[in-house]
C-alpha cells in the first residue's frame, strides 16, 4: 500500500500538544507562526501521503491564523506551491494582496516562496475542528512560469465542477484510503494529480494553451476515464455520449484512448465486468439473479452478458458465482470440520 505518515497530537498530554504541532509546522515545507485560542489543549492529526513528484498532506486541528514571513522564508525556502482544498469551516488565505474567503468545498493556491496569510476557523463557531487537504508541489515541476501563476496566489478556485472536482476528489481519495493502492502506484498517481493541477490552473487563467499538450491528454483522459466511472450503470453509454459529454469530436477521443492502450469500447465494458464480476462473487447479492446483476452494470440483454462474459473469462457468469460460492464456502468452514475426518 501507499506509505502513510501520521502525526497525531493527542498522543501527548493536552498541555504538550500544541508544541508538539508547533514543532511539525517548524518541519514543513512553509513553516508558519502560529497563534489560536486551543493552545492548552490543541488536538491535531496530519497525515502526509508521498506521491513522486507531489505530496498530498490531510490535515485535521482547531482554528488557527498562520503567517509565514519573510523572515521565515530566508531561514526556509523549498520553493513550493501549495493548492489547498477547503473541507469543512471557514478558511481565509491572503498573499500578494489577494484575499480570499473559502467554504467547504473550495480550492486555494499560494506560493510557499512569498509572505502570506492563513485563517482557519472550525464549525460551530470555532468549536469544531477545521479539514483540509493541501497538495505540496515543487516549484519546478509545474509546467507553468511563475509569472503566470501570480494571478491565482491567494484566489478561490472550485472544487466542486469541472476539473476542479476531479482534481478534489483525487485527493479526498487517495489520503483517506491509501491503503487501496499499491507503493508502486505513487509515482503514476503523482503525475495524475499533477496533470489535474496544471490544467485546473491554465484554466482558471485562460492560458490552457500554456499547458504542455501531452498533460492537457493526460488530465482530459483522467477526466473522461472518471465520467465513464460515474456512468456505468447507464446501457446507453457509448463513445459517442462520452465523447458528446466532453465537447470532443468520436476521432479525438478514440485518440485519446490510443495512448492508454485500450479502446473506448473495451474501457467501458472492462468496468462492467469487473463490477459484475463483484457483485457475482458477493454473498450478500446472492438472491439477486444474474440478469440483474447484469442489468445493473449496463448489460441489459441476458444473452449477450453470457457471451460477453464467457469470451472474458472463459465460464458462463452462472459457474462464476457458483466457483466462488464454493470457494467462500471453504474459507468460512470452521477449521475442526475442515480437518476432520467426516469432510474427507
Amino acid at each position: 500500500m501507499l506509505q502513510r505518515t501520521t502525526i497525531d497530537t493527542t498522543v501527548v498530554p493536552a498541555g504538550d500538544r500544541f508544541g508538539m504541532w508547533l514543532d511539525l509546522v517548524a518541519r514543513t515545507t512553509a513553516p508558519l507562526h502560529i497563534r489560536t485560542e486551543h493552545a492548552d489543549d490543541f488536538s491535531a492529526r496530519a497525515e502526509q501521503v508521498a506521491l513522486g513528484p507531489i505530496t498530498l498532506v490531510s490535515y485535521r486541528y482547531p482554528s488557527l491564523d498562520g503567517i509565514r514571513t519573510q523572515k521565515l522564508i530566508r531561514r526556509s525556502d523549498p520553493e513550493m506551491y501549495l493548492l489547498a482544498l477547503v473541507g469543512t469551516g471557514d478558511s481565509e488565505a491572503t498573499q500578494e494582496g489577494r484575499r480570499s474567503v473559502l467554504q467547504p468545498g473550495e480550492l486555494t493556491f499560494y506560493d510557499g516562496s512569498l509572505p502570506h496569510r492563513v485563517r482557519h476557523e472550525g464549525g460551530a463557531h470555532g468549536r469544531e475542528d477545521v479539514r483540509s487537504v493541501v497538495a505540496v508541489i515543487p516549484h519546478a515541476m509545474l509546467p507553468l512560469p511563475p509569472q503566470r501563476l501570480a494571478p491565482l496566489l491567494g484566489g478561490r478556485m472550485s472544487g466542486t465542477e469541472g476539473i476542479g472536482a476531479l482534481l478534489a476528489q483525487f485527493m479526498l481519495q487517495v489520503t483517506t484510503h491509501p491503503e487501496q493502492y499499491h507503493a508502486a502506484d505513487a509515482d503514476r498517481l503523482g503525475t495524475v494529480g499533477l496533470d489535474l493541477v496544471s490544467t485546473l490552473l491554465g484554466r482558471h487563467l485562460v492560458a490552457e494553451d500554456a499547458v504542455p499538450s501531452d498533460v492537457r491528454r493526460r488530465a482530459l483522459a483522467t477526466q473522461v476515464q472518471a465520467y465513464i466511472q460515474r456512468n456505468l450503470r447507464d446501457a446507453g453509454l457509448t463513445p459517442q455520449v462520452v465523447a458528446d459529454a466532453h465537447h470532443i469530436s468520436l476521432r479525438s477521443l478514440h485518440r485519446l484512448f490510443e495512448a492508454e492502450e485500450s479502446t473506448v469500447a473495451s474501457y467501458i465494458r472492462d468496468l462492467r465486468l469487473a463490477r459484475c464480476r463483484h457483485d457475482l462473487a458477493d454473498p450478500g447479492l446472492r438472491t439477486l439473479s444474474i440478469q440483474a446483476i447484469a442489468a445493473r452494470w449496463g448489460f441489459p440483454d441476458k444473452a449477450h452478458f453470457s457471451r460477453v462474459f464467457r469470451a472474458a473469462h472463459g465460464v458462463t457468469p452462472q459457474s462464476w458465482r457458483a466457483e466462488r460460492a464454493g470457494l467462500a464456502q471453504i474459507v468460512n468452514r470452521p477449521a475442526s470440520t475442515v480437518n476432520s475426518p467426516e469432510a474427507d
